[in-house]
């Protein structure tokens, strides 16, 4: 008898134990748990993300849940302006599920005038608490800059890191040769797109300066899969 209550114990803790690593996640964010989240929270929340990401822990999400929760409607936490790379998948990188956060691609990260108002959107209009402004190791946009390449409307593009490309000190050429110039570069082009975006006098440099919201400067490394975070 007690050899088989031992059996029985034994299958319902492997049972439980397979049946609660199966189990998916399908919450989504809603607007009471928006209300409930701050720059803190949402940093940290980001910040455990890519932890999971990098373990190879993620969530179990249920995407075909997820999208019938969604559908009445959206409450990020919060919003991330990344590179357009393809190695750089956004939403992996933090282990967020639909609905969790907001996601701006554009080659180099760069803050325009359809960028600036899709974050005003984000944060004034639909709650966001956090912008995250997310640059990468081996960037292209960042190496066209170094090099000064000229190529149709990324011209444009290159132009608005060329800044960042001058304030740059290197130890070595100047160029996208040089892969340490490169990556200093593309850290000096966040710290350059988070003081625009910080602009006294703007909708999203008041937020910011009365605690409404958080901003912040990351690195995401394509060899690693780690993200750091420049808090200033």
């Amino acid at each position: 008898m007690k050899f088989f209550f031992k059996c029985g114990v034994l299958s319902l803790i492997l049972f439980l134990a397979v049946k609660f690593s199966n189990s998916q996640e399908t919450m989504i964010q809603n607007k009471e748990m928006q209300s409930q989240i701050d720059a803190d929270k949402a940093f940290d929340m980001l910040k455990q993300g890519n932890k999971r990401f990098v373990a190879g822990n993620p969530l179990n999400l249920d995407y075909k849940a997820q999208i019938k929760q969604a559908a009445s409607g959206q409450y990020p936490f919060a919003v991330i302006l990344s590179c357009m790379d393809s190695r750089v998948p956004t939403e992996m990188i933090f282990d967020q599920g639909m609905g969790d956060i907001f996601v701006i691609r554009v080659g180099g990260n760069v803050v325009d005038d359809d960028v600036l108002g899709s974050l005003e959107f984000a944060c004034k209009v639909a709650g966001a608490k956090l912008i995250v402004v997310m640059g990468h190791t081996n960037c292209g946009a960042i190496q066209g800059a170094c090099d000064d390449v000229k190529l149709g409307s990324l011209t444009q593009l290159i132009a608005k890191i060329k800044p960042s490309v001058d304030k740059t000190e290197a130890t070595g050429e100047r160029n996208s040769k040089n892969k340490d110039f490169v990556n200093d570069v593309s850290e000096q082009n966040v710290n350059d797109q988070v003081d625009y975006i910080r602009r006294p006098g703007t909708i999203l440099g008041d937020m910011i300066s009365k605690g409404e919201i958080g901003l912040v400067g990351a690195m995401y490394d394509i060899e690693t899969g780690k993200v750091q975070f420049y808090v200033q």
